[in-house]
């Protein structure tokens, strides 16, 4: 049996679409009741631990999506408490959905190379590791046009690997419903092609002139944004402006596990 955990919304939900309603394939929700129709569901919410033995009994492979969106702490908790809870409930393999190796610089980094170093110390779970590049929709909402048609996202001169959650959550389908065969592996799932601002601008019929990060900070922090996004956010423009982002360029995992070229980031961001 495999268990889809995070179909409340975003990459969780996408995976869904392509396993819902497939014999032995159950969907992971805070609010399973909500899950859309084409196959079971169960309670599952990391911040309620008791609840977790139910949740996986008889689960073979857990494909685990990162429980992001809350500070370091609170995601490592939640990690910590869904592998234990695999352990204990005898499940064989774990899929983890995390970041990719250059998002070392981001503040978000951390709780995602916990969650990978806990499946590595497990003395019973068999993992596999997709280290997800950024999202091209982040990227278009961080690099959206103001009302004036400006772009003034603090992204400078670098450039994004940037990546379509279609093709990450194609990639998390795949692999969950065949895990042996990837069992050990880290995978680098970035796009092939790096995008700057000024590019996206072009697409979008805008303008490209980048402001600086304290700006940045001070606009997020005024949005209403939760006081850890702004740092994240702010972290992760940086990251970019600065060249850590760029991938390496051609084919790589991505393209190799899709068995086709993954989809531009730029179609993504002009496709909305």
């Amino acid at each position: 049996m495999l268990l889809v955990t995070g179909v409340n919304g975003g990459l969780g939900t996408l995976v869904w679409e392509r396993l819902g309603g497939r014999e032995g394939v159950l969907a992971g929700s805070r609010t399973p009741e909500r899950v859309p129709a084409g196959g079971a569901a169960r309670l599952v919410d990391f911040d309620r631990p008791e609840t977790l033995a139910a949740s996986f009994a008889g689960v073979r492979t857990l494909l685990l999506i990162s429980a992001g969106a809350a500070e370091d702490d609170v995601v490592i908790a939640r990690h910590g408490a869904a592998i234990g809870a695999a352990e204990r409930a005898g499940v064989g393999h774990v899929v983890y959905t995390s970041l990719s190796g250059d998002g070392d610089h981001l503040p978000y980094a951390l709780a995602h190379r916990w969650t990978e170093r806990r499946l590595r110390a497990s003395a019973s779970l068999r993992w596999t590791v997709l280290r997800n590049g950024l999202y091209a929709e982040l990227l278009g909402v961080i690099a959206a046009p103001g009302p004036d048609g400006v772009i003034g996202a603090p992204l400078g001169d670098g450039r994004v690997a940037a990546v379509a959650r279609a093709d990450l959550a194609e990639v998390a389908a795949a692999v969950a419903l065949d895990p042996d065969a990837h069992a050990g592996r880290t995978y680098e799932l970035v796009g092939e092609r790096a995008l700057g601002g000024a590019e996206v601008a072009g697409a979008l019929g805008a303008e490209y002139r980048p402001g600086r990060l304290a700006e940045a900070r001070t606009a997020l922090a005024a949005s209403g944004a939760q006081d850890f996004q702004v740092p994240m956010l702010v972290g992760t423009c940086s990251a970019i402006a600065h060249g850590f982002l760029a991938g390496p360029g051609g084919p790589g995992d991505l393209a190799a596990l899709l068995g086709r070229p993954p989809r531009p980031a730029l179609e993504v961001i002009v496709g909305g």
